[in-house]
């Protein structure tokens, strides 16, 4: 490839990531023209650049580096937990009717309920400490990888299942080899819809809890009626939430290389 090929190849990218960032840019110039412009008050609005700053005075003190990963932590165990306990009740659903009479309706009561409602509950039984925060994550984030697993597997063509049993596979090597890679598009939506939620409740149960962490951050400037500290814990949390729900996309697009959703134009 020639020079001016890579050039032009990389004007081309470039012009569609700016394209794809302009709301969100007028968005930011917005928020600092509006912010200095008199009309509120610097501890109402700081103005962007100011939050920046402090952005940066946390990532050179250590402390977004420090509470960006326990965060993290918090809400990456308690997804991990999630999805190998959510899928693995999916299955044992679709397999058993006696697991299906019992756990249906404990799934069918708990899926629309607030389930931060329990977080007294949790407190009062683990403490305030990570044991808590990540058991409030994995409560929250089961429901929808269980409900995803049961329908990609509702979904499975019955042929597939009864070919390979017909070739003469067990039926543990008919749900690894051909129901679960079947159903696998389903369980990375239900794995979609879980990830910011176990972000969510992480950070949530940081500012009801205290403690480090992004939301123990914005809730301690809160107490304090440090305004630029709010904002910067609110900037901090968008950009790790946008990081991780990117770094799933990608990571569907790369596992379902195979399906015919990879054929369509990419959106994430």
């Amino acid at each position: 490839m020639s020079a001016s090929a890579s050039l032009a190849r990389v004007v081309a990218t470039s012009g569609v990531l700016l394209a794809r960032s302009s709301a969100i840019i007028v968005l930011l110039a917005g928020w600092e023209l509006f912010a200095r412009s008199g009309k509120v008050t610097m501890f109402v609005l700081p103005p962007l650049s100011a939050v920046v700053e402090r952005v940066w005075a946390d990532a050179i003190g250590g402390d977004l580096l420090r509470n960006t990963l326990l965060t993290l932590y918090r809400a990456l165990a308690g997804f991990l937990i999630a999805a190998v306990a959510g899928v693995a009740l999916g299955v044992l659903i679709m397999r058993s009717k006696i697991s299906r009479w019992f756990f249906d309706p404990i799934i069918s009561v708990g899926f629309p309920m607030p389930k931060i409602a329990f977080l007294p509950i949790i407190v009062l039984w683990f403490g305030v400490y990570d044991l808590s925060k990540i058991s409030m994550v994995v409560f929250d984030a089961v429901f929808p990888i269980v409900t995803a697993t049961i329908i990609g597997i509702q979904g499975v063509e019955r042929e597939l299942i009864w070919s390979a049993r017909g070739m003469g596979a067990s039926d543990r090597e008919a749900i690894w080899q051909v129901v679960l890679p079947a159903a696998l598009p389903r369980i990375l939506t239900g794995l979609q819809v879980a990830l910011p939620i176990a972000l969510i409740v992480a950070i949530v149960s940081e500012m009801t809890m205290g403690g480090y962490g992004l939301g123990g951050a914005m809730l301690t400037a809160s107490r304090f009626s440090n305004s630029r500290g709010v904002f910067a814990a609110l900037l901090e949390i968008t950009v790790v939430g946008y990081v991780l729900v990117k770094g799933m996309a990608l990571l569907r697009r790369r596992l379902l290389v195979w399906h015919a959703e990879a054929d369509s134009p990419a959106t994430a």
